[in-house]
Order: structure tokens, then sequence, then C-alpha cells
């Protein structure tokens, strides 16, 4: 996740409002730690040595003599628990535990049961349906996520559309039921997500189709893995991932401090 969105800045700058925050921890020329953030976004974190405490204490009193803020942290579970306990303990400040997901991946699809539909790229004529699908799934999924300019949000998901990274699940006659999108290419692993059916659709094989067809098709182009987050508090997607052929790699949490 970090490194995607890095790639991402380096890619389009214009599409953040604010200046992004980058740091690295390192140790006799030993790559300990990384952090970014996007304010007003929650920092990402990313290290091997989740328990070591005088990185977090570096990275979080440097953040804290820049003046930054620190709205929440996110990351693998025991890395992001470790550093919400340090800027607890150095700043007096409460956590909670926000959202807890898990990282899974894919290196062969599991065909679902066959069903109606196919899978086709989106267009910009399908932009507003986008648009509201994806404040939906924000909304339903991760409703503490700060809200983006309007204007910057219907620009990026247009250049996303623009580049082919949108895919809807259409049923003979033009319905559309089901989207899910690619994201975050690094090297050999590309990213799926969002993916959002409306309630009325669901528990129709619609997503489960979806995700299924853009992963291989994914695949198909040359990339190894494929990935995706899951919420852990929604059974239903995680059985659904699995049963297609994803695998858990590992938890992250989000801690939110205030």
């Amino acid at each position: 996740m970090l490194l995607g969105i890095a790639l991402r800045l380096h890619a389009y700058p214009e599409s953040v409002s604010s200046r992004p925050h980058l740091a690295t921890i390192e140790d006799g020329g030993r790559l300990v730690a990384t952090a970014l953030m996007t304010p007003p976004h929650n920092l990402v974190l990313a290290s091997d040595d989740p328990g070591e405490e005088e990185v977090w204490e570096l990275l979080a009193r440097n953040w804290q003599a820049k003046g930054w803020p620190m709205p929440g942290v996110l990351g693998p579970s025991q890395v992001a628990q470790s550093f919400a306990q340090t800027w607890q303990r150095l700043t007096g400040q409460p956590y909670w535990e926000g959202d807890r997901e898990r990282v899974f991946e894919l290196t062969r699809v599991i065909a679902p049961r066959p069903g109606p539909g196919h899978l086709r790229t989106a267009t910009l004529a399908d932009l507003e349906l986008v648009l509201a699908w994806v404040q939906a799934f924000f909304e339903e999924a991760l409703p503490d996520t700060p809200k983006e300019d309007a204007e910057e949000t219907r620009r990026s998901w247009g250049r996303r559309i623009e580049q082919g990274g949108i895919y809807l699940w259409e049923l003979e006659g033009g319905e559309i039921v089901s989207l899910a999108a690619q994201t975050r290419p690094v090297s050999t692993v590309i990213s799926v997500g969002p993916v959002y059916t409306p309630p009325e659709q669901r528990g129709k094989g619609y997503a489960s189709r979806c995700v299924a067809a853009l992963s291989q098709l994914l695949l198909d182009r040359g990339w190894q893995r494929c990935s995706l987050f899951t919420d852990l508090a929604n059974p239903t997607s995680n059985s659904i991932y699995q049963k297609i052929g994803y695998r858990p790699v590992c938890d992250f949490n989000k801690y939110l401090f205030g």
C-alpha cells in the first residue's frame, strides 16, 4: 500500500491538495521503517521490526517537531499498534482501534459458479454511476475516511476510467450490478479495489464473478499476483474472495487518535 501510494504521488503530484509527508528510518544502512501521510489521511507505516520502540519514538518525535497532524495510523497490526502506543506515551493522546482489515493475494483464480453477466471496462459515459457507487462504498466500508474535494474526486476517477482501470459487471440488457477497480501497480503485484455491489444486487454472486474475471484478466496481462484488502467485520467478503483463490497474507489495523 505504502509503495503504491508513493508511486501514484510521483506520477500524479497534482492528485493531492496538501504536501505529502514521507520518511524512512535506517540503521547502519539497513532500511528499518518507512512512513507516508497525505493529509488529512492517516499515517501509513511499514517495517520488518514492528516491536522496535526506539524506531517509533524517533518517528513520533520527528513528527512532533515538524508540527504535523496525526489523525491516526494504519499498517500491519503489530506495527500500527506499536506506533499508537508510542504516540500515546509521548503525547498523552488516547487512541482507539478503527478498521481491522486483512490483506489477501491471489496467484491462480478458482472460477466461481457460472452465472449471468460479463466484465466490461467502464467508459466516461459511466462516470456518474462510478462516482455514486464509490461514494456509497466509502460511506459504508470506510466511514471515517476524510472526504475529498468533489471536483478532484471527479477528475481522479475520470482519469482512472480513461486509463482503463475501472470495470463493471453487466447483465444482458445493459443493467450494471457490480464494480471493481485495479489500483496500486507495484513491480509484479497489482491490487483490486474498491469492489462495490449495491445492496439490492447482493447475494447473487455478481461480486465474486466480477472480481474473479478481473483477477484473471490481470494475471493474463502478466501480473504475478493480485492483492486486495477486506474488512474483517464483513464475513461475506472474506469468504467469497477465498473461494475464488485469494489467500490471507497479514492483518492491517487502523488506530485513531483523539
